[in-house]
């Protein structure tokens, strides 16, 4: 059975979304691929303790490693990338080439892309750290200037 609640974030309000307890979505407003939100279940705070204990300390610097258990409904390719993503240390940033290759398909940056922008828990699986090839910042569901301001925020430029 599906729950949700909604935080308020540097970054705005932030609807969290578990399945039998367990997080299977964090979503900001006007987020690309966000579901509708009659998916998202009955409000209920209860669930999200830890996932609101572990967010507030990663806005307040204190955290750089999220422990929280997660449900990630995807197709065994995206559920390979989000893995991926995890493994970027905070503070770093990885191309969708790099992501490829460590999948061991160099040719795939397209696919990990899209799958990239379809994962269901932002911040928490950061899609923020993935930039382009040159460095440049592409695409983000949940903005640029949000994908920018949590790179920043990661690299020590300002806490909140």
């Amino acid at each position: 059975m599906k729950q949700h609640t909604v935080i308020e974030s540097p970054y705005g309000p932030l609807t969290l979304v578990a399945d039998d307890g367990v997080l299977c979505g964090l979503y900001m407003t006007d987020q690309r691929h966000r579901p509708p939100e009659e998916t998202f279940g009955e409000r209920d705070d209860r669930p999200f303790g830890e996932a609101e204990d572990q967010l507030a300390a990663y806005f307040a610097g204190d955290l750089k490693d999220f422990t929280l258990d997660l449900r990630l409904d995807g197709t065994p390719f995206q559920r390979s990338v989000w893995d991926q993503l995890r493994r970027i240390p905070y503070g770093e940033t990885r191309s969708y080439g790099q992501l490829a290759g460590a999948l061991g398909n160099p040719g795939a940056s397209r696919a990990v892309g899209l799958a990239n922008g379809r994962n269901p828990v932002g911040i928490i699986v950061p899609c923020h750290r993935v930039v382009g090839a040159g460095g440049d910042l592409t695409g983000y569901g949940g903005g640029l200037p949000r994908k920018r301001r949590l790179l920043e925020f990661e690299r020590g430029a300002g806490l909140f």
